[in-house]
């Protein structure tokens, strides 16, 4: 990174954002708006001058997606970082308030600074991309809550009262899946307007086990395979990658994922490795001939998980489709 003589770390919440500046050792809070961002800016050069500084702030989801499209549209250098990386690296900490949770951040930025990256929000598309898988899953996750209340209610003795409610709870069931498929139209028409989206999108279909969902959070979460430099990269971060446990000679077990890691993408990943060893004859010699070598099930199966990873990031590497071998031995 440049030579910078100052950092801004910033805690984002809903409604305000607090600013503290490290070397200055002055806070202040701000409206989370745009008003709010211009006031920032104002207040950074007051304090700093033309002195070159960047700022710091953790990647909350929505609540920060304004604040690092106002920096980058205004040519500010920043860097969104992971909250969990910013909350091990601080040390034992026992309170918890927004104008010491800032200061933690200027700390950590201003200590790191030779090894961080700056950040840059993700295309307007990725971005939308995001917006509606979450609405998406939102409506699943109510569609599958009102799912499980009918059967409850199905269960009880035949009432009019019981019968009426499961009537109503069908019809919102009814609804909520229809919804659920015009947010899936939108997702498909969104792909469908950008090339580049459109064409990594249907390398990733040409996989087995890759349906609608899997393939678009693997193009949302690598921000359109731009953010990963290996699927090995990526599978860390789904928390899917196996690592090493050992100390000296007394110490030593068994390779393990990780229990720190994107869930939903493991879970879609674990869908999908269950479905391509049932359709897919390469995927399903493979996860045999890890249990008969003596592997757990559940190894076997995150085998075919990291399988899966390496396939898609080999299709989008050449451009071109998969092509399953087996079709064509001899």
């Amino acid at each position: 990174m440049k030579k910078y003589v100052d950092v801004i770390g910033i805690d984002v919440s809903k409604l305000t954002i607090d600013a503290h500046i490290y070397n200055r050792g002055v806070h202040r809070v701000f409206s989370n708006t745009s008003k709010g961002y211009k006031a920032l800016l104002s207040w950074v050069e007051k304090h700093l001058g033309k002195d070159l500084c960047f700022f710091c702030f953790e990647n909350t989801g929505h609540y920060s997606t304004n604040l690092s499209v106002y920096l980058s549209e205004n040519n500010i250098d920043y860097v969104e970082e992971s909250p969990l990386t910013i909350k091990r690296s601080s040390g034992i900490v026992r309170g918890k308030i927004d104008q010491l949770d800032s200061a933690m951040i200027a700390r950590y930025a201003w200590l790191y600074k030779e090894e961080l990256t700056l950040s840059s929000p993700k295309a307007q598309d990725i971005q939308e991309l995001g917006r509606l898988l979450s609405f998406r899953e939102q409506l699943v996750r109510d569609r599958t809550g009102k799912m499980s209340s009918l059967k409850e209610m199905q269960t009880l003795l035949s009432s009019p009262s019981t019968d009426d409610c499961c009537i109503i709870v069908k019809k919102m069931i009814h609804y909520l899946t229809k919804q659920i498929t015009t947010l899936e139209q939108s997702i498909k028409k969104l792909i469908r307007s950008d090339e580049l989206l459109e064409k990594n999108y249907q390398l990733l279909n040409t996989l087995k086990g890759v349906g609608l969902i899997l393939s678009c959070q693997l193009l949302y979460h690598t921000n359109n395979f731009k953010r990963f430099d290996s699927w090995r990269q990526f599978s860390s971060y789904c928390g899917v990658a196996p690592f090493e446990h050992s100390s000296g000679t007394s110490i030593y077990r068994k390779n393990r994922i990780h229990k720190i890691g994107d869930r939903k993408m493991k879970t879609l990943l674990t869908l999908a490795s269950v479905s391509a060893i049932q359709c897919d004859k390469e995927l399903k010699q493979y996860y045999e001939k890890k249990v008969a070598e003596g592997k757990p099930k559940l190894v076997a199966l995150n085998n075919v998980r990291n399988k899966i990873l390496s396939r898609a990031f080999a299709v989008v590497k050449r451009g071109t489709p998969y092509v399953e071998l087996q079709k064509f031995a001899a």
